[in-house]
């Protein structure tokens, strides 16, 4: 019984893959409601639901509270330039991505107080951005900077749109110096919940800190990208001795 309820929800799932694959159910598309599905199928909606995980788990599938199950769109990979952390113009044009900002006040708290060199409790300004490709999340940056450093008036509920290829850079004009910590890891639950991403799904992450030019922390981002959606490019300039010359 059990290999047969398994076998039902695979063949469930190859079936709908065929169907997107071929361009029968279309990027964006919702699909019917999972009792429609279940019905459609004549099954049960627990096995339609094991077959929508096994898709949601491809990437090609996506369910959105309150709305259903979409199809995805494809994702197009980005180019991230390292150093003062813009996106490359090109790529981010080409993607079509659209980035919403929405700045809110804190306090530094254990990882992000060690992170910035402040006593726990200093006033922060949290950066939130998130940049979408057609109406799924694509990529996310928390951007922290003291309070006193921070822009004045983007304090707010509402998001706002930036530019693209600026969303995730260095805010501080006082950075004189920029450390980036690039690792592959699972996701957080709260990065995966907002990157509507499998959580066995691998992510770059880049932890990034600016200094001035006396060695304080001005500024401190958490960039999270899904693996499969940027390229990661890093420049090295070497520096000639004058005296040599």
């Amino acid at each position: 019984m059990t290999q047969t309820v398994r076998s039902r929800h695979h063949d469930i799932a190859d079936d709908l893959r065929r169907q997107i694959t071929t361009g029968r159910i279309k990027p964006g598309e919702r699909l019917p409601s999972e009792v429609g599905l279940a019905g459609q199928y004549k099954v049960s909606t627990a096995t339609l639901r094991s077959a929508l995980a096994v898709l949601q788990g491809e990437g090609l599938v996506e369910k959105i509270h309150g709305k259903g199950n979409f199809v995805r769109h494809r994702f197009r990979k980005i180019m991230y330039v390292g150093g003062w952390g813009t996106l490359d113009p090109w790529t981010a044009t080409d993607t079509a991505l659209r980035v919403t900002d929405r700045a809110t006040a804190i306090e530094a708290r254990g990882h992000l107080a060690a992170l910035l060199r402040v006593p726990n409790g200093s006033p922060m300004t949290e950066f939130l951005s998130i940049s979408y490709q057609g109406e799924s999340p694509h990529s996310l940056a928390r951007i922290y900077v003291p309070r006193e450093l921070g822009p004045t008036g983007l304090l707010g509920d509402r998001p706002s749109y930036v530019r693209t290829e600026q969303c995730f850079a260095v805010l501080s004009p006082l950075s004189a110096e920029v450390r980036e910590t690039v690792s592959a890891r699972p996701p957080t639950p709260d990065e995966a919940s907002t990157l509507r991403i499998n959580p066995t799904t691998a992510v770059l992450a880049i932890t990034r800190v600016a200094a001035d030019t006396a060695g304080r922390i001005v500024e401190a981002a958490l960039l999270v990208f899904p693996g499969d959606r940027v390229d990661a490019v890093f420049t090295t300039h070497h520096v000639i001795d004058e005296r040599q010359t």
